[in-house]
């Protein structure tokens, strides 16, 4: 079973060492920027969209935990933001620990999501993906999530 509890505020700082990281890999493999700017483009958009952390109002931080007779584990992260006038939710990331990967607890977090969403009166789930994500991409498309478009780019500089 899975179930989701409120990040801590001392959790946090180990939730922004993974996503600046992260977010930076995928800036700099997606843009095609330098992985310095990548980091510091990650650092100011994490510090813009949570300002207060935790507690930043209209965005809501997860801690991701299977359940088992032996032990209740912290599996990963869950960071969204609800839109309650038009019953919506937008992931903003969603990372189960690499240790915990190709379990099968990627789609039964997202079942369980659903699950507590529906409860609370939302109608739809939406989410952006790196096109260059196959992984997650899979993940999402089994969990029924369906394009809905294409984001793309250009540099135009040299």
């Amino acid at each position: 079973m899975i179930s989701f509890r409120p990040m801590t505020k001392d959790e946090y700082p180990a939730y922004l060492e993974y996503f600046i990281h992260d977010y930076a890999c995928e800036i700099e493999s997606n843009y095609r920027v330098s992985l310095r700017d990548s980091l510091t483009r990650a650092k100011q958009e994490i510090s813009e969209m949570l300002p207060e952390g935790v507690n930043t109002l209209g965005q809501v931080l997860m801690c991701i935990v299977a359940h088992s007779d032996k032990a209740n584990s912290h599996i990963g992260y869950l960071w969204y933001k609800p839109d309650s006038t038009k019953r919506t939710v937008f992931i903003c990331d969603f990372h189960i620990f690499n240790s915990s990967q190709g379990l099968g607890l990627g789609k039964q977090s997202l079942g369980a999501f659903e699950a507590y969403l529906q409860e609370k009166g939302f109608k739809e789930i939406r989410l952006r993906v790196a096109g260059d994500n196959a992984r997650a991409r899979h993940v999402y498309e089994t969990s029924g999530f369906g394009v809905t478009g294409v984001n793309m780019s250009k540099s135009i500089t040299d």
